[in-house]
C-alpha cells in the first residue's frame, strides 16, 4: 500500500512516496521541457509507484486551478494554460487510488503547519518567493482554499505605487516586483551583467549598486505584500519558502523594515516573519500530506 505525492511546479516535476508520518521516499524529479507535460508526470509517478499498490494520490500544483473540477491550468506551463484534467488523468493511471489535488500554496502552508514553521499555529501565512512568489493561509485551523482553490494567492496581492507587468495579465503584483525572474529582469534592464537570482544575491553581498536596489525593491513589496495580507487575515506568524528567499540581509532587512513601518494595527504587534525549515521541496511534502491524511480517511 502506497501514498504519492505530485508537484507539477512552475521549472520542475517532481514526485516521492509518502509515510505516514509525512516522510518523503524516492523523491525524484525533472525540470520542465518542452514535451508533453503529462508524459513526464506519468513517468514519474510509474517510477517511484514501482510494483506497489497505490492507494492515494496527492498533486500541488502551480496555480491557477479549478480544484472542483480536478483542473490545472498553470501561467508557466503553456500548453496546460487552457485546462488540463489532472485529476481524471491520476485516476485512470491508479484506478484504486484516492487522489487529492490543491494549489501550491495551499500545500506549502499544509507541510508548514504539519510539520514546519506554523506548527501549532491556527492562524498564519506561508509564503514561496522563488523565481516566483505563492502562498497559502491557515485560518483558525483550516487552510484557506477559496471557491476554486486559489484561496491565498499571495503573488497576486498588488503593490502600492508599482505598474510591472504581470503574467496573470494585471499590473503591479508582488511577483512582478519580488519574484526571482522579475528582479533579475529589472536589474538587467539597468545595465546589471548577471542572470540568475543567485548571482543577484552575490552581487548585492558584494555592494554591487544595481543588485543592491533590485533586492531592495523586492524585500520592500513582499513586506508591503505581507502587512496587507496580514492585516485582512489577522495571522501571527509567517513564514517564507524559496531559493530567493535565501538571498541574506538585502533583501531581509528592507523586508522587515517595511513590515515594521505598515505593520501599525495593535492587532498585528505580535506579527513575526522568518526563513521556513522545509526549504527545498515544501509544496511536495504537503501534496504528501494531501496523500496520507486522504488515505486515513479510507
Amino acid at each position: 500500500m502506497t501514498a504519492l505525492a505530485l508537484d507539477i511546479g512552475a521549472t520542475k516535476f517532481a514526485a516521492g512516496a509518502v509515510d505516514p508520518d509525512f516522510t518523503l521516499r524516492g523523491v525524484r524529479q525533472v525540470p520542465v521541457g518542452s514535451g508533453d507535460p503529462w508524459a513526464v508526470c506519468r513517468e514519474l509517478l510509474l517510477d517511484v509507484a514501482g510494483d506497489n499498490e497505490v492507494t492515494a494520490v496527492g498533486i500541488g500544483s502551480a496555480g491557477p486551478v479549478d480544484v472542483p473540477a480536478g483542473v490545472l491550468r498553470p501561467l508557466n506551463l503553456p500548453r496546460w494554460r487552457d485546462g488540463f484534467a489532472i485529476v481524471d488523468h491520476v485516476r485512470e493511471l491508479f484506478p484504486r487510488a484516492v487522489v487529492r489535488f490543491a494549489i501550491d500554496g495551499a500545500c506549502l502552508v499544509l507541510a508548514e503547519h504539519r510539520v514546519g514553521g506554523l506548527r501549532g499555529v491556527d492562524n498564519g501565512l506561508a509564503l514561496t518567493v522563488s523565481s516566483g512568489v505563492g502562498g497559502g493561509v491557515i485560518a483558525d485551523g483550516r487552510v484557506l482554499m477559496g471557491r476554486t482553490g486559489n484561496g491565498g494567492h499571495f503573488g497576486h496581492i498588488v503593490v502600492p505605487g508599482d505598474d510591472t507587468p504581470c503574467a496573470c495579465g494585471g499590473s503591479g503584483c508582488v511577483e512582478a516586483v519580488a519574484g526571482g525572474m522579475s528582479a533579475v529582469r529589472w536589474a538587467r534592464a539597468r545595465g546589471w551583467a548577471g542572470s540568475s537570482g543567485v548571482d543577484l544575491a552575490a552581487d548585492a553581498r558584494r555592494g554591487e549598486p544595481v543588485a543592491t536596489a533590485a533586492l531592495h525593491r523586492a524585500g520592500t513589496a513582499l513586506g508591503q505584500a505581507i502587512c496587507s495580507a496580514a492585516a485582512l487575515l489577522d495571522v501571527d506568524r509567517v513564514v517564507i519558502s524559496g531559493g530567493f528567499a535565501h538571498s541574506g540581509p538585502a533583501l531581509w532587512d528592507p523586508l522587515r523594515a517595511a513590515v515594521a513601518r505598515h505593520a501599525g494595527l495593535e492587532f498585528l504587534d505580535g506579527l513575526t516573519v522568518e526563513l521556513s525549515e522545509l526549504d527545498g521541496g515544501a509544496t511536495l511534502v504537503g501534496a504528501g500530506v494531501l496523500a496520507v491524511e486522504a488515505a486515513a480517511e479510507l
